[in-house]
């Protein structure tokens, strides 16, 4: 189990692996991509972003994979999208679960070679920073959510502080209400109180459900169909219209069809293959397992 506290020795939240995949870029040196990778994985692992104090041993594991589709020596100019992943072990298991996945497509940013980038969270002015910023504070927030019910509510407060601060910068995947997926559209409904049971499933899914496992591997998956209706089937009432069920249950299909496949009793996996089906019917060939 995962200790906080402010008395604890200082270690920052998060052990990430960057990689700048820049293959579609022909004709230039790829010293500036390798001094990218190194800025970024050095900024994201040396900084403390938050004021919680984490052992060494609870940094939370993630991964930036970032793709460079343009790359504009002039300007500096970097188009890109990018594969955010962050994993929480499971609770006396060697098992690490997916805490967060997803495709940024709007991973746009300049950046000249031995920049050195800084981060002000009250003045948003740079835009490789704040894209690092937001998902710092996502993942960790998401992170504390599983440990203790609704436990990263301040860090998630900065993450929509970033992202209001950063409706001034000339990049998209910022603005307000102006696509159901991008960054705004993430952290403003995961704050919206409609979708509370969604936070609430962070916690019941992974500190009632897979950290029980191990112990009484019956009660961790009772545990986990109790979740998925409480919290995930009532999140997605309150708010048909939004994506993060759908988003959570992409990163989560084969974890999910693991769990019932040839366990449980049927009424159990008829009562799950329907909420799934109902949230994300793209992905009914891994919910089909479930009944199996």
């Amino acid at each position: 189990m995962l200790l906080f506290s402010e008395e604890s020795l200082s270690a920052q939240e998060l052990n990430a692996k960057v990689t700048v995949n820049h293959s579609q870029i022909q004709g230039t040196d790829a010293s500036v991509f390798d001094n990218l990778q190194q800025t970024l994985e050095q900024f994201i692992n040396t900084r403390q972003w938050t004021h919680y104090h984490f052992q060494k041993n609870e940094r939370i594991v993630c991964s930036f994979n970032i793709t460079v589709s343009k790359y504009d020596p002039g300007s500096n100019m970097f188009t890109c999208s990018a594969l955010i992943q962050a994993n929480r072990p499971v609770y006396n298991a060697a098992y690490t679960s997916i805490l967060y996945n997803s495709q940024d497509g709007d991973f746009n940013f300049t950046f000249a070679q031995y920049d050195q980038i800084e981060f002000h969270e009250q003045n948003i002015d740079n835009q490789l920073t704040a894209l690092i910023a937001y998902y710092a504070y996502l993942i960790i927030g998401m992170d504390l959510d599983s440990f203790s019910p609704m436990g990263g509510e301040d860090i998630l407060q900065q993450c929509m502080n970033l992202t209001n601060n950063a409706q001034n910068l000339s990049f998209t995947g910022w603005k307000a209400f102006d696509n159901p997926r991008n960054r705004f559209a993430i952290i403003n409904d995961y704050l919206d109180g409609a979708l509370k049971p969604f936070r609430q499933l962070q916690y019941d899914y992974y500190r009632t459900g897979l950290d029980e496992m191990v112990n009484n591997a019956e009660r961790g998956r009772t545990n986990i169909t109790t979740a998925l209706g409480n919290g995930l089937k009532k999140a997605h009432e309150n708010r048909p219209m939004s994506l993060l069920p759908q988003i959570w249950t992409d990163y989560k299909k084969d974890e999910l069809a693991n769990i019932y496949k040839g366990k449980g009793t049927q009424k159990e996996k008829e009562q799950v293959y329907d909420i799934l089906f109902s949230i994300n019917a793209s992905q009914n060939i891994t919910w089909e397992k479930i009944k199996q």
